[in-house]
C-alpha cells in the first residue's frame, strides 16, 4: 500500500480534527493513537494520521517521536507527510513547533518548509505573517492566558525564529493569491537566502488550496486542518488520489457508553462544557489532586461507572485562567 499523504498530529484532538478534514475531502483516511506496529494491518486507504502526545512535551522527545512517525509513514509509500500542529499555533519559545520541523527537514532534505496554521473556517486567518483568532491578534486573544503555552506574539515569523536554527521567511497574500507557481517561487528564493521555513498568509479557503498544491512539490509541510484542506484537494486535483463519496471503512457502527473527556482550556471548551451541563452530568476535576496522587482518577472512574449506563456523561479539568 502506498499512502498519498501521512500526517504527524501534535495532539490527538487535532488529529481527529484533521482526519475529519482529510474524510470530508474524499479521503479514506485512518487515525492511529500513537507509532502503529510495524506489521499493522491496513485497510487500502488514501491517508494516515499518527496521533502523539508531544505539544508539550520536552523538545528532545517531540523530536524523537515524530521522527519515529516520519518513518513509519515513509516506509508506507507517504511521499508527503504534514506534520500538524493547532491552529493557535501553541508552543513556547523553547518549542515544540521549531525543533520538530527542523529535524523532519533535515531528515528528508528540505530546504525551506511552507508553514501556516490558517483555517478560516474556523476563524483562524494569517496576514503579513500575523495570526488573528476571529478579528483579533492572537496576542489579544484568551489564548494569551494559555496555562501551558501563553501566546503573547501575534507575529508567526518572529515566533517561529525563536524556536527553528534557521532563519524563517514569509509568503504574503498578494503572492498566494498569484496561486502555487508564484508561492513555490517565493519558498524557493528565501531558501537562496537561508530560510528553512515560510509562514504562508492565507485569508481565504482559495488561499489554503493555492498552498496545498504548492506544498506538494515539497516531502514536508507544516500547519493547520486549513492546511490539510488543501493539500486533499490537491492531491485529487492532481490525480494523486480519487475522490471518494464514501469514506467509511467499516461498515458495523461502533456502539456502547459513551464518555466525553475535556482538558482544554479554551473559552471554546469552557462555553461547550457549561453547555453540556444542561444535558448530561459533569464531574469537574480538582487538578491538585490530579497532581498529588491516583485518587482523583479513581473518583472519576467510579463516578462515571455509576453513570454511564443511563447516557453520555463527562469528566473535565478545564477551568478559566484565574483557577
Amino acid at each position: 500500500m502506498s499512502l498519498a499523504l501521512g500526517a504527524i498530529a501534535d495532539d490527538y484532538t487535532g488529529a481527529s480534527d484533521l482526519a475529519n478534514t482529510l474524510a470530508k475531502e474524499g479521503l479514506r483516511t485512518v487515525q492511529t493513537i500513537g507509532i502503529p506496529a510495524a506489521g499493522l494491518d491496513l485497510p487500502e486507504v488514501d491517508a494516515v494520521v499518527v496521533s502523539l502526545k508531544i505539544r508539550s512535551v520536552a523538545a528532545a522527545q517531540a523530536v524523537e517521536r515524530a521522527r519515529a512517525a516520519d518513518q513509519w509513514l515513509r516506509a508506507r509509500g507517504a511521499a508527503h507527510v504534514m506534520y500538524k500542529i493547532c491552529s493557535t499555533f501553541d508552543s513556547t519559545d523553547a518549542g515544540n513547533i521549531g525543533p520538530v520541523l527542523d529535524a523532519l527537514r533535515h531528515d528528508v532534505d528540505e530546504k525551506s518548509v511552507l508553514v501556516t496554521p490558517a483555517f478560516p473556517e474556523t476563524g483562524r486567518t494569517v496576514y503579513q505573517g500575523n495570526l488573528f483568532v476571529g478579528a483579533v491578534p492572537l496576542n489579544e486573544s484568551p489564548l494569551k492566558d494559555h496555562p501551558l503555552n501563553p501566546m503573547r506574539d501575534a507575529n508567526l515569523v518572529r515566533v517561529l525564529a525563536r524556536q527553528s536554527m534557521a532563519a524563517v521567511g514569509s509568503v504574503d497574500l498578494a503572492t498566494v493569491a498569484r496561486g502555487a507557481d508564484a508561492i513555490r517561487a517565493r519558498n524557493a528564493a528565501l531558501s537562496q537566502d537561508g530560510a528553512g521555513a515560510a509562514i504562508a498568509d492565507a485569508v481565504f479557503e482559495s488561499d489554503l488550496e493555492a498552498i496545498g498544491a504548492a506544498a506538494l512539490a515539497q516531502r514536508l509541510s507544516v500547519g493547520a486542518s486549513g492546511l490539510g484542506l488543501g493539500l486533499a484537494r490537491g492531491l485529487v486535483a492532481a490525480g494523486t488520489a480519487r475522490r471518494h463519496q464514501r469514506t467509511v471503512l467499516r461498515d458495523r457502527p461502533v456502539g456502547g457508553p459513551a464518555a466525553c473527556l475535556a482538558g482544554s482550556c479554551s473559552r471554546a471548551t469552557l462555553t461547550q462544557i457549561a453547555r453540556a451541563e444542561e444535558t448530561m452530568p459533569v464531574l469537574r476535576l480538582d487538578p491538585e489532586r490530579l497532581m498529588s496522587g491516583v485518587a482523583e482518577t479513581h473518583r472519576a472512574l467510579a463516578w462515571a461507572a455509576a453513570r454511564l449506563a443511563d447516557g453520555p456523561v463527562l469528566i473535565a479539568s478545564s477551568g478559566s485562567p484565574e483557577v
